[in-house]
């Protein structure tokens, strides 16, 4: 196994053989198909890395290399425009050379390369333009190489045996690179050119420019992904852009646009946004965000449902699709193997070879302990921002579903608590969000024997039964909605009691099979705060203690405390920064009151933006202490972008401004607004509420914040609480 893989335990999804830490690669996703290229737009197997085209699971192209002779052309810039929609690179050749004579100085030729995905297909266009004083001849190629790498083998799974690579071939002046699964499947890279290249073999296509001064020259491929029967046409590349920035645009138009006195938070806002439409995915009719690129770029149950929760106050349209496929993929049966049983919600689904073939137990996988309660929060946050009581009735029964299993299934023992302890050998060995097998463990170091009840899952559960009582409420189910009421006040009572540890200051992480404590200082009390499970009185202990120096780094909230027996800056889940765990954090301080606790994490976040590529909030990053004149430190193996960490920056600004809005009650609220001094005034317009409409203006002031109503539309009451 190669040394740059990072192996811990029996975690499949966190090993990889490349790491993503430089900023060398852009992005690209549509719907079940994205790209890893390199700044060039090129993709190159360097090592066993992962720069690629995948579609499926699947990689379907390993090489594709732009040459102006035998070299690669000189860079001059090249982004990922704000939008997503498309890699352009801006290249020049460099000097060519005949003879050991300069024929060609470099610099006097301009490619400008674009790159998009559209349906299943990648299209790369080039536009040569001639800047000399004479007539000139360039001759370019094009390497390809597809390797048909399942996903979970680039990120360095081992296979026994691989299906056979067939016969490369060349058809209708394109090339067509084949490979026939062990799963019986026919998967093919179908490459075309507009122009027709002049020489063409499976491995390489090469194209003549003859350019007078100021003439330009374009060049098209499309590569299509084909799986089976399954076979994208390609469009004319104008109408394929066209349709994707059509399709980003009907996202965007039923966003709350958000512009703030600070550009720089602005851009930090727009590209969280536009980096949530890329993951957002048409699955099955509705819209579903795909966790992260490129390791999890496939349905989360628990990512999904938190990243909802984030945007929902900017746009319900994905807490609306993320119910229901969830709802629609809900386990209906005991199946040891897939750690499912009836009504638990989806942890996991992948498409690929392997999965079809059962290399690893995640083509439809349910090991996940928090998903299920997270599905009735969501559900309820939903109707609170919506009034949609119309989707409440379609999902209530997927509701029930889950607070059936929360009550027969998730409770091993019977004890009250929710734990979880895997059922089948190949699944996860810790089932809460902080999934590394060494993430739960007592304060000497030693990993908690199974069954585990985290802190936060029974906040979880909390919440859900408050959330499914108002949901009750509203289907005119008053005597369910009393006893889920009973059950919330209940389990809050029993949690306090045996998660709570004076000697800590804070909620312990986790009850061990034995139901000992395991008295470790970590992120998840937070999670607590977020829940409403915490008591009022030891709320603030919670959160100076995750804000103290130990708990804080300066650009966010450790996730085990520095000082704990298995603390370490750069691992998963034992001391590093998780954005969304922040974001959640911050919220549930603000639900206490603690603005200014909420600030400070906002801001550190926020910072950390400031110094990142793209200003792209990674999935993580390490959690070493902030150090003047230097940006975070970057985790080798983080996706960005990734879902939950996108809307992480949405999350922290509602915590901020107290917004919480009311559809059922036509009332929008802002709870004791905090602006930071990074944000003098912020504007939100074009925020929905049921069928009323509002644009808000927010200013800050030195001891409070006002706020003014630009525009009004429909019915609505709008409260401000100093």
């Amino acid at each position: 196994m190669p040394d740059e893989i990072i192996v811990l335990g029996e975690q499949y999804y966190i090993l990889a053989t490349s790491q993503l830490t430089d900023d060398r690669t852009r992005v690209l996703k549509h719907n079940e198909t994205f790209a890893v290229f390199d700044r060039f737009g090129d993709i190159r197997p360097i090592g066993p890395g992962v720069q690629g085209l995948y579609h499926r699971g699947t990689r379907f192209l390993s090489r594709l290399t732009l040459l102006i002779g035998d070299r690669r052309p000189a860079l001059l810039s090249s982004t990922v425009k704000e939008g997503n929609a498309v890699l352009a690179a801006d290249l020049s050749n460099p000097d060519v050379r005949e003879a050991g004579a300069v024929v060609l100085p470099r610099g006097t030729v301009h490619l400008f390369g674009a790159t998009f995905l559209w349906q299943g297909v990648c299209y790369r266009s080039l536009r040569l333009r001639n800047y000399g004083q004479t007539p000139l001849e360039l001759r370019l190629g094009v390497r390809l190489e597809a390797d048909f790498a399942d996903v979970f083998e680039v990120r360095g799974q081992q296979r026994r045996r691989r299906g056979r690579r067939l016969a490369d071939r060349v058809e209708d002046g394109g090339v067509v690179l084949a490979y026939e699964g062990l799963d019986g499947v026919e998967r093919r890279t179908r490459v075309a050119a507009a122009p027709p290249p002049d020489t063409l073999t499976p491995g390489e296509m090469t194209f003549t420019a003859r350019l007078a001064p100021r003439e330009e020259q374009a060049i098209t491929l499309t590569i299509a992904c084909e799986t089976g029967d399954d076979r994208p046409a390609p469009e004319a590349c104008d109408a394929a852009l066209a349709a994707l920035s059509g399709a980003l645009a009907d996202l965007r138009a039923h966003d709350c646009a958000i512009v703030t006195g600070n550009a720089q938070f602005n851009d930090w806002v727009n590209r969280s946004a536009a980096d949530l439409h890329l993951m957002v995915t048409q699955r099955a009719g509705v819209l579903f965000p795909y966790a992260g690129v490129p390791w999890f770029s496939c349905p989360f149950g628990r990512d999904a449902i938190i990243t909802a929760l984030e945007y929902l106050w900017v746009n319900p349209r994905i807490a609306r699709g993320v119910l229901a496929f969830l709802g629609e993929t809900q386990a209906t049966e005991v199946a040891p193997a897939q750690d499912a049983q009836p009504g638990k919600i989806l942890h996991e689904m992948r498409e690929g070879e392997m999965a079809a073939l059962g290399e690893h137990p995640f083509r439809r996988y349910y090991g996940s302990v928090d998903a299920t309660p997270l599905y009735v929060i969501l559900a309820g946050a939903y109707y609170e921002r919506t009034a949609d009581l119309e989707l409440v009735r379609e999902i209530w029964p997927a509701v029930e579903r889950a607070l059936r299993w929360i009550d027969e299934y998730g409770d091993v023992d019977g004890d009250g608590f929710v734990e979880y302890a895997r059922k089948g050998r190949r699944g996860l060995v810790q089932q809460g969000w902080k999934d590394s097998p060494d993430s739960v463990f007592h304060d000497d170091g030693g990993l908690a024997e199974p069954p585990i009840a985290l802190c936060e899952v029974q906040g979880y559960v909390y919440a859900a039964r408050e959330r499914a009582a108002a949901l009750a409420d509203a289907l005119g189910h008053a005597v369910r909605a009393a006893d889920l009421r009973r059950q919330a006040r209940a389990l809050q009572e029993h949690f306090e009691h045996a998660f709570w540890s004076e000697e800590l200051g804070t909620y312990v992480i986790a009850l061990d099979g034995e139901k000992r404590p395991c008295r470790v200082r970590t992120s998840n009390a937070g999670h607590c705060l977020w829940a409403g499970v915490a008591s009022p009185a030891r709320a603030a202990a919670v959160a100076d203690e995750l804000l103290g120096p130990a708990g804080f780094s300066g650009w966010g909230i450790r996730t085990v405390t520095a000082g704990e027996a298995r603390y370490n800056p750069m691992s998963y889940h034992d001391g590093s920064v998780w954005p969304h765990d922040n974001a959640l954090c911050a919220q549930g301080f603000a639900r206490y009151g603690f603005k200014e606790h909420a600030a400070r994490v906002f801001s550190g976040l926020f910072d950390a933006a400031l110094f990142l590529d793209q200003r792209r909030l990674p999935e993580l990053f390490c959690g070493f202490k902030r150090r003047e004149g230097e940006g975070p430190t970057l985790y080798p193996v983080a996706c960005a972008p990734q879902s939950w960490a996108s809307g992480a920056a949405f999350l922290l600004l509602q915590a901020l401004l107290g917004l919480e809005l009311d559809a059922p009650a036509r009332r929008l609220t802002l709870r004791r607004p905090l602006l930071p001094a990074s944000l003098p005034e912020v504007e939100l317009r074009g925020l929905r509420l049921g069928a009323a409409s509002v644009d808000l203006a927010l200013t800050r002031h030195r001891d409070s914040v006002g706020v003014n109503v630009l525009r009004r539309e429909g019915e609505l009451e709008i409260v401000t609480v100093k």
